[in-house]
């Protein structure tokens, strides 16, 4: 292949149309193309009527123009959108806050 060719394939970017459910979560790894959210959520338990916290870790496209300027630890917007592989349904949107103010928050 020439160089050309190789460089055509590494920028070029995904174009999906998102639907369906939006969630926030904050960055806990990040991989060249895809990023795991993690979150928590409650979660009712009618037998003892108490609420307890599942944590859930969701995969998202990580698309080239934001690759730069997301770390992990940043809060991130995701949203749903067609299966891109086994693991991947979700599209990173924007960055929410960086890592420093998250930290801060807490």
């Amino acid at each position: 292949m020439t160089e050309k060719s190789i460089e055509k394939q590494e920028k070029k970017e995904i174009l999906v149309s998102t639907r369906g459910r939006i969630f926030q979560g904050i960055v806990s790894k990040k991989f060249p193309t895809r990023v795991v959210i993690g979150f928590e959520r409650t979660v009712y338990l009618p037998k003892y009527e108490r609420y307890y916290k599942k944590k859930t870790k969701l995969h998202a496209y990580l698309p080239l123009s934001l690759s730069e300027q997301i770390n992990v630890g940043d809060l991130v917007k995701i949203q749903e959108c067609r299966p891109l592989s086994k693991i991947i349904h979700f599209i990173v949107l924007e960055k929410v806050k960086s890592a420093e103010k998250t930290e801060g928050a807490k």
